[in-house]
């Protein structure tokens, strides 16, 4: 159990994201890019950038169709909240 504060109800983060991201499978991994012509996503909540690039984001959680991205410290903060299944590439990452 984590002493880590929730987010409050006004968190600049909110932005009506579970319209699509309440009770979702979220799988770790490494970046990659959505289709050809993409060349980088952001983290829905914190708009962290996610790219190939030395500087930017490589590892985080996305959906199962790898098109929305979140980053560890927003999984942290949004994941009781959200209700999501938590994967990495090989298998369910325990609670």
């Amino acid at each position: 159990m984590s002493n880590k504060a929730k987010p409050s109800p006004d968190d600049w983060r909110r932005r009506g994201q579970e319209r699509f991201l309440k009770g979702v499978v979220l799988v770790r991994r490494t970046y990659r890019l959505y289709r050809e012509g993409w060349d980088h996503d952001h983290c829905e909540f914190c708009s962290a950038k996610f790219s190939l690039a030395e500087h930017d984001l490589s590892r985080g959680y996305s959906t199962e169709e790898q098109y929305r991205w979140i980053c560890d410290d927003c999984v942290d903060d949004f994941k009781e909240e959200y209700g999501w299944t938590l994967r990495d590439e090989s298998g369910p990452i325990p609670a």
